[in-house]
């Protein structure tokens, strides 16, 4: 991977941010915009003095760690029988759990 420059200042003017405001299709005052161009500058200039630190011998990682599924396989197993699930129901109805009505007939 190719070594990034980094550039020493970070200057996003006023008009940059109401560019990428505008594509982003954001409605920004002039208030916003004088507040918001000298922030986007410090993110900017932080994001690159991050990258500086990475030499080129260390991998982009989007976790410290190594992740692993932990799904099983599927394997089809018996499963019960009707009769086999509803043994233990207090009440049953057409091979059904019988529950008591929450909500009225609307």
């Amino acid at each position: 991977m190719p070594e990034a420059s980094v550039p020493d200042s970070f200057g996003i003017t006023r008009d940059e941010v109401a560019h990428l405001a505008n594509l982003a299709r954001i409605d920004l005052d002039d208030a916003e915009l004088d507040h918001l161009a000298p922030q986007l500058s410090v993110i900017l200039e932080s994001i690159a003095s991050i990258q500086g630190v990475a030499g080129a011998d260390v991998p982009p990682t989007s976790h410290a760690l190594p992740l692993t599924n932990v799904f099983r396989d599927d394997v089809v197993v018996p499963g019960l029988t009707a009769e086999q699930a509803l043994s233990g129901a207090p009440e049953q109805e057409q091979q059904r759990f019988s529950v008591p009505k929450i909500l009225g007939e609307e």
